[in-house]
């Protein structure tokens, strides 16, 4: 899934301002200007759009991990992924939303997209791990489009 669509779909799932998404990447220790973002919210066939880098996009969802269950400064920083899968992505939200299996379950069902407990914990397992499975776009935007639904009501 395109970087800016889910930047996008979080900004409207968390209803905040450019200026909070500003902060919130402050969390995890990265600066963005508001410039920037509302560059990354564009739709990419308006002027001035600029495609989000995986980087900015992964500093983001730290710092959303830290907005949601607060920083804890005892731990020491994990390094930023330099490319951003769907499973990441999936991953990093799950952890900010304190979301278990049923909770994911009931995200997927109410965005009409059932998925056995075998297949949504293929999602979560590492690379090359033999029920590894790749997070397909579909997944990840009814996944945001659910866990909206959750959210906002």
């Amino acid at each position: 899934m395109i970087n800016n669509d889910v930047l996008r779909s979080l900004r409207y799932l968390l209803d905040v301002s450019d200026a909070k998404l500003v902060e919130i990447c402050q969390l995890a220790d990265y600066s963005l200007s508001e410039a920037d973002v509302a560059a990354y919210l564009l739709k990419d066939d308006e002027e001035g759009y600029v495609p989000c880098r995986d980087e900015v996009l992964a500093h983001f969802l730290d710092g959303l991990v830290f907005f949601k269950r607060g920083k804890d400064d005892s731990r020491p920083a994990l390094p930023v992924e330099k490319r951003l899968t769907n499973n990441n992505i999936l991953k990093k939200l799950r952890v900010a939303f304190e979301l278990k299996d049923d909770d994911m379950h009931e995200i997927l069902q109410a965005a009409d997209l059932p998925m056995t407990k075998a297949e949504l914990s293929a999602l979560f397992r590492k690379p090359g791990h033999k029920n590894f499975r790749l997070c397909g776009d579909q997944v990840l935007r009814n996944f945001l489009r659910g866990l909206t639904q959750r959210q906002r009501g």
